[in-house]
């Protein structure tokens, strides 16, 4: 165990002592000041890292992280990295990321139990059951697919209607939310067109992002 910490210690200063070499000045400016223009709220996944999926460096991307990448108008946790990226930090852009293959979306489509984990998910339990008749008719893995799309989708509502969002909206902030999955196997993102830049647009924005997956009556033989 003590050996395998180790190896992190050792690769940390690798990393630092390339970096000075190649930027001298690189941690001297990070310490002063961040100022991304990015927040990115995504899965807990070890298998999505922000900054390396897009390009970006330390500093420029805002990041909340938790299983399913959901933002529950409760949680204190998620609202508090919103309003603080939003009202101190002036981010232009707030992207919720899921990915396919989410192990945690799995869950709750199947009902597998996991543990405590499982009262969590039950916040994609509920997306689920909202969304049931877009997403029964599917086979397997395209009802998985569809659904974390439709949990982003979902997300993305909840933060344009926090009142973080409506607030700055309505002072004429200049932030847009975005709706996003990362996809394992090729390593690309998709844009699920579900942005939104103002508290007018959310509504038919979140309607017109759901009518891409239709109920099974609307679907004609």
């Amino acid at each position: 165990m003590t050996s395998n910490i180790q190896l992190l210690i050792d690769n940390n200063r690798a990393w630092a002592t390339q970096m000075v070499q190649q930027r001298p000045n690189f941690f001297s400016d990070l310490a002063q000041q961040q100022t991304p223009k990015y927040l990115w709220i995504g899965c807990s996944d070890s298998r999505v890292p922000a900054n390396q999926i897009t390009g970006l460096e330390p500093g420029e991307v805002f990041v909340h992280r938790n299983v399913a990448n959901v933002v529950v108008p409760s949680d204190l946790n998620a609202l508090s990295v919103i309003q603080f990226a939003v009202d101190h930090l002036k981010v232009e852009h707030i992207m919720v990321v899921g990915h396919y293959g989410c192990g945690g979306v799995r869950a709750a489509l199947r009902g597998t139990r996991v543990g405590l984990v499982d009262n969590w998910l039950r916040h994609v339990s509920d997306v689920r059951l909202r969304h049931r008749k877009r997403l029964d008719h599917l086979d397997p893995q395209a009802q998985e697919d569809a659904l974390i799309d439709v949990n982003v989708i979902e997300q993305v509502g909840h933060v344009a209607l926090s009142t973080v969002l409506q607030d700055a909206w309505a002072r004429g902030q200049k932030v847009a939310v975005h709706g996003m999955v990362y996809g394992l196997s090729d390593g690309l993102l998709k844009d699920l067109g579900v942005s939104m830049a103002r508290a007018e647009s959310v509504v038919e924005t979140f309607r017109n992002a759901l009518k891409r997956y239709p109920r099974a009556a609307a679907i004609r033989p």
